[in-house]
């Protein structure tokens, strides 16, 4: 009996192996490798970042969804891949063989080399460093009430990509409650962001950027750009503006909460194994395999697909996670089954919203655009769709975002 090792159980790991459970029973064995013995949706860690909402309310348990029949689960950490033996080694646990391998492991963040990024910025790649975030903001707001250091009530987001624009959302409606506790009006909390680009969000119009940066202004969320950071100490970013001459001194932000949301790339398992990579991305062939071997699918944030007839890869999206893995299940029954293989993997965006709090957004979906509170439901109706997609109807019901009224 072939046996199906998944890394991850994120949107990609997670879908590959919902579907192959119904495809493959009785033919294969699935071993479906995880840090911890839950799923969480990843486009939902702002709530938690922010403190507005524990990690319970966007999660559930993988043993929820898992057919013990056909899925054996292993909480543990990966270390490696030995591609040439086949083998998965783990933290803790003995080495897995595998005859298929299919590696889901999420994303992480690098620090560009950027002196100081790496010590100093507050990453946001997992449940324990969004929960590490909203405690950070809390312990300086209580620092404030005691050394009134006004740097203390200020919070940087270095970024200004999804992530970061709606970690900058959320925070600024956690105001209140962070403001209580440092003993002042929530007008004196500052939220400033910095990115290098020169354009932000360039997957959506000029109007819609527009909106976007209006509704940021109107709650005192300032953005730089293109601002480029040269350090980061335990309290400041020193950055330079783009018009700023090269021997002109970098610029001082004082902060008490440094957060870092730039440089994302995929598990640096990717890296420890051998592959091909860029940032710890793979460059996938036409059936969403590695290079150095057929048997290993790459999905989700380790890889990277070419948009047709241009030079640069699809952003790494849940919506495209979940595309791959669809994919990868009908690949590897077809294989395990003996039938003919599908033909290469294509994928078509059904569109991306982008929030700034509950209640305002900016979207495109299927060839429209939207924005404000019909953009912010279309963003709630993305996250139970893809609920449904890895937890079914229970988890939908369960951990949904069903507060269309807000």
């Amino acid at each position: 009996m072939k046996k199906i090792v998944v890394l991850g159980a994120g949107y990609a790991g997670l879908k590959t192996v919902v579907a192959l459970q119904k495809k493959i029973k009785g033919e294969a064995k699935i071993v479906l490798v995880n840090d911890v013995p839950y799923h969480y949706e990843a486009m939902r860690l702002y709530e938690v970042a922010s403190g507005n909402g524990p990690y319970t309310g966007m999660s559930y348990e993988l043993s929820d969804v898992l057919d013990p029949a056909v899925t054996e689960l292993v909480v543990d950490e990966v270390t490696k891949i030995d591609i040439n033996n086949k083998k998965v080694e783990l933290k803790n646990s003995a080495p897995i063989d595998y005859d298929y391998c299919v590696v889901g492991l999420g994303f992480t963040q690098d620090s560009l080399g950027i002196e100081g990024a790496k010590e100093n910025g507050l990453p946001m790649y997992n449940v324990p460093t969004a929960q590490a975030i909203d405690k950070h903001i809390e312990m300086q707001m209580k620092r404030y009430k005691q050394k009134q250091d006004p740097k203390d009530l200020n919070i940087i987001i270095c970024g200004a990509g999804f992530q970061a624009v709606e970690v900058s959302g959320a925070i600024s409606e956690a105001r209140p409650r962070y403001a209580k506790l440092a003993g002042v009006d929530p007008s004196q909390i500052k939220i400033q962001m910095f990115d290098g680009s020169p354009r932000l969000l360039p997957m959506f119009s000029d109007k819609l950027v527009k909106y976007e940066l209006n509704v940021m202004n109107k709650r005192n969320i300032n953005v730089l750009y293109p601002a480029y950071i040269q350090k980061v100490t335990a309290d400041s970013v020193y950055y330079k503006m783009a018009d700023d001459k090269k021997e002109d001194d970098p610029k001082e932000f004082k902060a008490g909460t440094i957060i870092w949301l730039m440089g994302f790339g995929g598990s640096p398992v990717i890296e420890a194994s051998g592959f091909k990579n860029r940032r710890n991305r793979v460059m996938v062939g036409e059936h969403l395999t590695a290079p150095e071997s057929d048997d290993i699918y790459v999905l989700g944030d380790s890889s990277s697909v070419m948009v047709p007839g241009k030079k640069w890869p699809y952003p790494n999206t849940g919506q495209m996670a979940l595309s791959m893995a669809n994919y990868t299940a009908k690949d590897i029954a077809a294989r395990v089954l003996g039938h003919s293989r599908p033909t290469a993997y294509t994928y078509k965006s059904l569109g991306e919203v982008a929030t700034v709090g509950e209640d305002q957004a900016v979207g495109k979906a299927l060839g429209m655009s939207y924005k404000g509170y019909l953009a912010s439901v279309l963003k709630k109706i993305i996250i139970d769709k893809s609920l449904m997609e890895t937890g079914g109807l229970k988890e939908t019901l369960a951990v949904g975002r069903f507060d269309f009224y807000r």
